[in-house]
């Protein structure tokens, strides 16, 4: 996986194209590497702190930290396989370097809960492989930052972050700001930044403390499930994971940037650095099928005692803290990635009503309690509080899964979670011998369900729309009802929904629209691009409907439109094949993971889990 070979270095409007980068992490903050060596988005020391660099937002004043050769054409990278360990060989019209860059890990870690991923440092190690280069060195904070060079190093102090750093080199610098160093064939520079004190950088240092960080990795990956379809993209995706996953306390944000636009030009611009209830038992399910049960349970863990969703309402995002985050805001001082304004900070949708989190959260626990986890008496009347809490709230409008910014709507995939609210209660209930209506709940969730197929369905369209009621849209969301065992995929209405959603929703290639803003007005009347997780839900559906040949040729479409890396970004312009949207995309990932698990069983023989035989056999 990589590059297949060297490819000239284009920009347009000044900048790379979002499927050019890399993922850098350690568990705690993240980093975006360019396939033009510079380091364009980076979030330290946790991933939703003020960026150090966010070039990648405004090529002119966000900052960045570039090595290359001054004469800079094509580049080739990869990844160290099996790990976090990045690798960019640039070639200018005189030499040839490598830049090796990773977030270092103490090599113990990844294995034990109790040891912290990362060191608070980046490296970055270069390496002449051929010829000769004048080394561009530049390290540019957001904001600027004040020097004092010292023996060996250089201490910087950045306001607009609060961040002191250091930055220590094998060899003298004769500045940071656009500096020139002449370097021959076999000669190395290694480089650490760090944000936890200072760390020494001769070559030995750095490269034990590589080898470290790639045998760390190793021994990770090698918990993962291997005999999947995709083998290679799913062991990635895992990495990915992990690169999201907040070692702290288990919580996985929704991606490591902010504003990445899903329509160039437009403003469909929103901060994902942080972590949404929903994506829980999605990811839950994924990390657990595929042999990672610590991190599913470390998820698990933070929705249900870290959240602070029983001080108040649920709410749908979180802070990595279990706070909610910080008000949504615009940065006027940044153009936004090829000038796509606005760039905003925080996300409004905290503030939203959204009625899918009842069930989220039942899920969760659903799944905690499946694998060993305790349910105590105080954990289980605030969840019986929710399961009450969804018996009502189905009836009245929301905003729905997809964060409309109108007025709200029944909607039909929230209706479906406050049935898998009520429905894993009753389980739970009787399981464990909770207290509660169990009966009451069972029923009215078997209620619920007749209420979503008669309601939500439109005789005209042929399918179940958004809405319950007349006048609703496709949407490709309800796609997901077999996963939540709402509907079974092989369900008469479930065939035709899918149908439905794969013909009018289609975007070509496989490739799906959420819905249609004409059909759904969500307040911002802009297009997008091809929404990810949708089209890998439509292989779920195929397979659960027995149509396991085509639902293995839509997985295997799906999979070759990943970046040279093995990333995903939340959406695919359909008519360039650019990614758009926040990057890498955890639930893009999540959705590639669970799909592979799905083809897997089915392709062993086993019977489909999302079809009715399965469910009530």
């Amino acid at each position: 996986m990589g590059d297949s070979g060297p490819r000239r270095v284009e920009e347009r409007d000044g900048y790379l194209p979002i499927a050019d980068h890399g993922l850098l992490g350690d568990g705690r903050g993240s980093a975006l590497v360019g396939r033009n060596g510079a380091v364009s988005f980076m979030c330290v020391p946790r991933f939703d702190s003020p960026p150090l660099f966010c070039g990648l937002l405004d090529a002119g004043r966000g900052g960045r930290f570039l090595i290359a050769p001054a004469d800079l054409h094509s580049t080739e990278q990869w990844y160290v396989e099996d790990t976090a360990v990045l690798i960019t060989r640039m070639y200018g019209t005189r030499g040839v370097i490598e830049v090796t860059d990773t977030f270092l890990l103490r090599p113990e870690s990844l294995l034990e809960e109790d040891v912290p991923a990362g060191i608070g440092a980046l490296a970055r190690r270069v390496r002449v492989v051929a010829g000769s280069v004048d080394l561009r060195v530049l390290l540019q904070p957001r904001g600027g930052a004040q020097w004092k060079k010292r023996t060996g190093s250089w201490l910087l102090s950045c306001p607009r972050q609060g961040l002191s750093l250091h930055l220590s080199s094998s060899r003298p610098l004769p500045g940071l700001d656009d500096c020139t160093l002449p370097m021959r064939s076999g000669e190395e520079l290694a480089l650490k930044l760090s944000w936890d004190g200072p760390l020494p950088a001769s070559a030995e240092e750095v490269d034990t403390a590589l080898n470290g960080t790639i045998r760390a990795w190793r021994r990770w990956t090698a918990q993962v499930v291997h005999e999947l379809p995709q083998a290679g993209l799913v062991r990635r995706s895992a990495i990915t994971l992990k690169l999201l996953d907040y070692v702290e306390n288990g919580a996985v944000i929704a991606a490591p940037t902010s504003s990445l636009p899903e329509f160039i030009g437009g403003s469909r611009n929103w901060d994902y650095r942080y972590t949404w209830i929903r994506d829980a038992a999605y990811t839950v399910f994924a990390l657990r099928r595929i042999g990672l049960p610590m991190e599913a349970g470390g998820f698990l863990d933070w929705a249900l005692t870290t959240a602070r969703w029983s001080d108040d309402r649920p709410r749908v995002l979180y802070g990595v803290d279990g706070l909610p985050p910080q008000p949504e805001t615009i940065d006027e001082q940044l153009e936004g990635y090829r000038g796509s304004a606005p760039v905003r900070w925080g996300n409004a949708a905290v503030d939203q009503i959204q009625h899918d989190v009842y069930g989220e959260i039942l899920d969760c626990a659903f799944q905690w309690a499946a694998t060993g986890g305790r349910l105590g008496g105080d954990l289980w009347n605030r969840l019986a509080v929710l399961v009450e809490q969804a018996r009502r709230a189905w009836r009245t409008p929301d905003r729905g899964i997809w964060e409309v910014r109108t007025a709200g709507r029944p909607f039909t995939y929230s209706a479906a979670m406050c049935q898998v609210a009520l429905d894993r209660a009753a389980r739970l209930a009787r399981r464990l011998g909770m207290p509660g209506d169990a009966d009451g709940w069972a029923t009215e969730s078997k209620r619920l369900t007749d209420r979503i197929l008669r309601e939500a369905w439109d005789e005209d369209a042929g399918a179940l729309t958004e809405h319950l009621g007349p006048g609703g849209g496709l949407d490709a969301s309800l796609l997901a009802l077999p996963l939540r065992r709402v509907v079974p995929a092989d369900h008469p209405r479930m065939i035709a929904t899918s149908e439905a959603v794969a013909a009018r929703l289609g975007a070509g290639g496989g490739l799906l629209h959420r819905y249609l803003p004409v059909q759904s007005p969500d307040g911002l009347g802009q297009p997008e691009g091809a929404f990810v997780l949708c089209s890998f839900w439509l292989v779920d559906n195929l397979a659960g409907q027995g149509r396991t040949d085509e639902a293995a040729e839509l997985f295997d479409k799906l999979c070759s439109y990943a970046s040279p890396l093995g990333l995903l970004g939340e959406e695919i312009d359909p008519t360039t094949g650019d990614f758009l949207g926040n990057f890498p995309q955890a639930l893009s990932h999540v959705g590639l993971v669970s799909s592979a698990v799905v083809l897997g069983r089915v392709q062993h023989g086993v019977r489909p889990e999302l079809s009715t035989q399965a469910w009530f056999s």
